[in-house]
């Protein structure tokens, strides 16, 4: 199967990510490695992992041209988003709209980041949000204010806030629960794990996937996550992810699935 056949394949069924199989570069102090793009298929969304050695700072140029989500994996430090600051650590999140800035700093050691970003398509208006609208900047995987249930599902980030309507979701399945199993019609997803051991379905098929592990749904294929554990000595299984359409639509209803 050749590269053209191969990206043609993922868009009809998707792709699995894994987290081992991440390849870094150097870019200026931090370590690079994309995850999602035009080369598994993507067409809307794009999501790179960064590793920023202790004390330095990532702070990509040309942010503003685009919505970025990022949610730290691994260790701690600061996170700016134009004016605004907060620290960071393992399941913080960040959300920088269109029109803005962020940095990433990592404190006395590395961290460890997942970073969606989405573009304006082509012919598609960019609208620059100011501080006091859109959604909050900084969130974290456990935040509170949104909680959907059963199982246990929040959302961090709305789309909405811009013109490419990123989104982030997390979700917590305790031993037995499943966290939906469908598709968005319009969107593309990425999710990833966070936290224990669990399975991804993706297409036609559930997949074992660990921390750092994610897949990548296009639009119209089934997707969804469950803990198939049991026991007392069975744990949590936390995943984490987003969703990006042109016409974010499929956020209307407050299903908790991904």
């Amino acid at each position: 199967m050749n590269m053209t056949q191969e990206i043609g394949a993922r868009q009809e069924t998707g792709a699995v990510l894994r987290g081992a199989e991440l390849e870094y570069r150097r870019h200026g102090d931090c370590w690079v490695s994309p995850v999602v793009g035009p080369r598994i298929g993507a067409r809307h969304s794009a999501v790179d992992a960064v590793r920023i050695p202790a004390g330095r700072q990532w702070s990509p140029p040309g942010a503003a041209a685009a919505e970025q989500i990022a949610v730290v994996l691994a260790g701690a430090g600061v996170g700016t988003v134009g004016y605004e600051i907060s620290r960071m650590r393992a399941a913080s999140a960040l959300y920088s709209p269109m029109g803005s800035t962020y940095s990433l700093s990592a404190g006395d050691r590395e961290m460890t980041v997942y970073i969606w970003s989405a573009a304006p398509s082509a012919g598609g208006t960019a609208r620059t949000i100011q501080p006091s609208t859109g959604p909050a900047r900084f969130r974290s995987l456990w935040n509170g204010e949104t909680w959907l249930t059963p199982p246990a599902a929040n959302v961090l980030f709305r789309p909405g806030a811009g013109h490419a309507g990123l989104c982030l979701r997390c979700g917590i399945m305790l031993p037995g629960e499943t966290l939906g199993v469908r598709p968005h019609e319009e969107s593309e997803a990425v999710y990833f794990v966070f936290e224990g051991e669990g399975q991804f379905y993706l297409h036609d098929r559930w997949v074992d996937l660990g921390p750092g592990d994610g897949v990548f749904a296009p639009p119209g294929v089934r997707h969804g996550a469950r803990n198939p554990h049991s026991g007392h000595l069975a744990s949590r299984f936390v995943v984490f992810g987003g969703s990006v359409a042109e016409l974010p639509s499929y956020l209307a209803d407050d299903l908790p699935d991904l």
